[in-house]
């Protein structure tokens, strides 16, 4: 194939809008300010934080087990464990869809 015929090929791509079958990735438009590769999204803090909740609330109901504390704080603790677990595996589940 000649240079010409190349350049007439990839003008004829870009004028229906296909993609050049030679680039190894997805064609994606520039990324805005903030939402580079590396960027992190609200989606994936949320997930962090209700991690450190479900961890952290976890060790604090042992921690108050051991040292014979209250009903009631080991409640609260575990309902605090059951509502961030909770909503862990709801986010998952409508994730899939």
């Amino acid at each position: 194939m000649t240079y010409q015929d190349h350049r007439k090929q990839q003008e004829h791509q870009e004028y229906r809008g296909d993609e050049d079958p030679y680039r190894l990735g997805t064609h994606q438009a520039a990324p805005a300010p903030g939402d580079g590769p590396g960027a992190v999204s609200r989606g994936d803090v949320l997930r962090t934080l209700l991690w450190a909740v479900v961890v952290l609330s976890a060790v604090a109901n042992m921690a108050l087990s051991f040292a014979g504390a209250a009903t009631p704080l080991h409640l609260a603790t575990g309902v605090v464990t059951v509502l961030a677990a909770g909503t862990l595996v709801v986010r998952a589940l409508r994730g899939r869809r």
